[in-house]
């Protein structure tokens, strides 16, 4: 054991970053963070414990590509996609979407993206220029604060608050307050959560869609980790219990579906938008006006906002998509128990982390159940803050990312079940056990 690492070092590193020292950790990106940490892997040969980085730790599905291979010995890569996507990912997207969440989306109102990345900010800018008086967009905190950025480089004003202080019944007084306003285009919320991998109820999702049908507020529905709520049996297709959705108490929705996390196809950027035939087909006025046609969302989302993007989703990715969403439907590939394995490991992690002195900051569902174990799950320390944690951790050979950017308003850290492997359980237990006996008598 060789920890903790030498401040010298990790200052330096940080600096090398653009950052003055380690105590600024807690302000870098996550992609910087990570940066960090593999420059420190390389001078000192010790390996982190990588928990920050919300990236797949499972293979990504053969079937897809074998798909996307034979697609491009067909000489697909040679020819521009279809922006509106080809016949067979607009198929099978709606069969999937129908057999998993039990939604029925028609195929014309299945659009693929690049990653729900682009997705996102596609929806951000459209939603916006919807109304002249509706420049907002409300998110559901802790959010992937990334999404927030999105808003902030196409000049999207934004709101939010915590979840976790109005749940049940709370939530319709707390999105009433924020609807009143009249300054609400669109509110966007994942569901598990990233990062608290809490759960919005049926009642939460029924209160939402009705406000938001009652103020006419769309709503952007993040479904990165579909049916990956452990706690409960789902994955078998057309069949209940389906993923919860907020689709079943309004129509003024989207969806977002990425295939990053459900087939560990993260690097090749795939997902679908599905729109609700009502909002598809709506006509708005101000994009008429914007863009001199007939105003209708779905086109101008299309053929307006995301060709001005890029020119479609990479053609051969198409096919991959298509493939295991087909995949999926018939029962070929499991991905919710695939990716069960996430809950197994969050598991041993927390089992872990509250054995040497570490707490679960977000620990209570609305219906007072524990929160299930899965991709992401946050953890605090005393009653230090995320930045303060961070800035300790970081000398421990172990790296996550703090909740502040998520805009949480617990103090704590977000960490990510994905990388660890079989061989860094106990690692983590022998750092997280010098840690705490470096610091159970220290305060902050």
């Amino acid at each position: 054991m060789i920890f903790p690492l030498d401040k010298q070092l990790v200052d330096q590193t940080c600096i090398n970053f653009g950052l003055r020292n380690a105590h600024e950790l807690g302000n870098a990106s996550i992609r910087q963070l990570v940066g960090v940490v593999k420059d420190i892997e390389k001078a000192t040969g010790r390996e982190f414990v990588h928990m920050e980085l919300g990236e797949p730790g499972l293979p990504a599905e053969m079937i897809g590509i074998e798909a996307e291979h034979k697609a491009l010995l067909e000489g697909k890569g040679a020819k521009y996609p279809v922006i509106t996507g080809i016949p067979e990912v607009k198929h099978w997207g709606s069969e999937f979407v129908k057999a998993f969440v039990g939604l029925d989306i028609p195929e014309d109102c299945i659009v693929p993206t690049v990653g729900s990345m682009q997705a996102a900010f596609a929806l951000n800018m459209t939603m916006n220029q919807l109304s002249k008086e509706k420049d907002t967009v409300l998110f559901i905190d802790p959010c992937f604060p990334v999404q927030k950025q999105q808003c902030k480089v196409i000049g999207v004003r934004v709101d939010a608050f915590d979840v976790a202080d109005f749940r049940g019944d709370k939530l319709e007084a707390e999105l009433e307050r924020h609807f009143r306003t009249g300054r609400i285009a669109a509110m966007l919320f994942s569901n598990p959560n990233n990062p608290s991998w809490m759960c919005l109820t049926e009642q939460e999702l029924e209160i939402i869609g009705r406000l938001a049908t009652k103020y006419d507020v769309l709503v952007i529905e993040d479904l990165a980790y579909l049916n990956m709520d452990f706690r409960d049996h789902r994955g078998i297709p057309y069949q209940a219990p389906y993923q919860p959705s907020v689709g079943r108490y309004t129509k003024n929705c989207v969806h977002m579906v990425s295939c990053s996390k459900m087939f560990s196809y993260a690097g090749q950027r795939a997902a679908i938008v599905a729109m609700e035939p009502e909002l598809a087909h709506k006509c708005f006025p101000a994009l008429a006006a914007r863009y001199d046609n007939d105003g209708q969302f779905l086109r101008n989302f299309v053929y307006i906002i995301l060709y001005s993007l890029s020119s479609g989703v990479a053609h051969s990715v198409q096919y991959a998509m298509a493939a295991m969403f087909e995949a999926a439907c018939k029962g070929q590939i499991h991905f919710v128990e695939n990716t069960r394995e996430y809950a197994r490991r969050a598991e041993r992690i927390k089992e872990i982390m509250t054995r040497n002195g570490f707490h679960i900051v977000y620990d209570k569902d609305a219906d007072g159940r524990p929160v299930g174990n899965g991709f992401f799950f946050t953890f605090g320390y005393k009653n230090w803050t995320g930045e303060q944690l961070l800035n300790k951790l970081v000398y421990y050979g172990v790296s996550a990312i703090s909740l502040r950017p998520t805009g949480a308003q617990r103090e704590g850290m977000r960490g990510c079940a994905s990388a660890i492997r079989e061989d860094q359980y106990e690692a983590l237990d022998e750092r997280l056990r010098k840690f705490n006996e470096d610091y159970k008598d220290v305060t902050l």
